[in-house]
């Protein structure tokens, strides 16, 4: 079944992504080629909290993608067994079905679960999910690929 779990310190092994933009906190699961499945934990003192929205903080739903897409990005990095290290990175290509129902909220641990649906021409596309207590939050079909980082 799932091949292991990966903590801060893996994850940003894999990722280029950086406070206050790095937005997964640990993995659970994943088999590689498959899925993956990690978590975000949503805290009042995320900088975005103070513009969106001061009378009620709610997550933004971009960030909410952004979320899903560097789960996406771990589960490439791990299926091809690659690290940030290199010259190349994975780039969000596409997204497509994306649905928001309900806001996300300080406090709230945000469940991220995305599943290889298929890989074409260098082009990976995921389904993609976000909970919040078992609660559908949001859904997207997510696509990206490898490129060369220019020098």
């Amino acid at each position: 079944m799932a091949d292991g779990t990966l903590d801060i310190n893996q994850i940003m092994q894999h990722l280029p992504h950086r406070y206050p933009f790095l937005l997964i906190d640990r993995v659970l699961s994943y088999t590689p080629g498959e899925t993956l499945l990690g978590y975000k934990n949503v805290t009042f003192n995320e900088p975005f909290f103070q513009g969106h929205f001061p009378q009620k903080p709610i997550m933004p739903g971009v960030l909410i993608i952004e979320a899903l897409a560097q789960a996406t990005g771990l589960l490439a990095f791990r299926t091809v067994e690659q690290k940030a290290e290199r010259d190349t990175l994975y780039y969000l290509v596409g997204v497509d079905k994306v649905r928001f129902k309900r806001p996300v909220e300080p406090g709230d641990r945000l469940m991220l679960e995305v599943k290889v649906k298929t890989t074409r021409r260098g082009i990976w596309v995921f389904d993609a999910e976000a909970r919040v207590d078992d609660q559908l939050v949001a859904s997207a079909e997510i696509m990206c690929t490898e490129r060369e980082i220019d020098a």
